[in-house]
């Protein structure tokens, strides 16, 4: 199109982009020739290599707290973390959450149990102590559905 003398206006409407755009490209074009203008891939392509997916692997499955963080706990923040001290790339929370989804991890919903609970005590507890303990449901004498009092009326 350049080279059959069209003008940025009309590249760009043939194109459906901006004239920003084709002026970029012609320069470019200007400058480099057709090695110019090829593409250099998409630039959501993951930035860790196989050997650092691997190691990253084997840092994730030794803990939390051989990391430094008090608890077992892994979330994408400390993940993130991780990545970055590891091998100096930042990527967004939800950019690591792409990784760990690439690679087969799933979220993990931590159980919010204490620990000295005891789940043979809670069932006794269900099943003999609340029924006396819940209160029936009084009925109330005959009622109006309106939310004012007939006298105010």
């Amino acid at each position: 199109m350049v080279e059959g003398g069209q003008t940025n206006r009309e590249i760009a409407g043939a194109l459906r982009v901006s004239e920003r755009s084709v002026e970029r490209w012609r320069r470019v074009w200007r400058e480099r020739g057709e090695a110019g203008l090829l593409s250099k891939g998409s630039p959501g392509r993951p930035r860790l290599g196989p050997a650092q997916i691997t190691r990253l692997e084997r840092e994730l499955e030794r803990g939390p707290l051989v990391h430094g963080w008090a608890d077992q706990r892994w979330t994408l923040a400390r993940v993130k973390t991780l990545i970055g001290r590891l091998f100096h790339v930042s990527y967004t929370v939800e950019g690591t959450w792409t990784l760990l989804k690439r690679h087969g991890w799933s979220w993990q919903q931590p159980v919010r149990r204490a620990i000295e609970r005891d789940d043979m005590a809670v069932e006794v507890w269900k099943k003999e102590t609340w029924p006396r303990v819940r209160a029936s449901r009084r009925r109330s004498g005959s009622g109006s559905s309106s939310r004012t009092k007939p006298a105010s009326r």
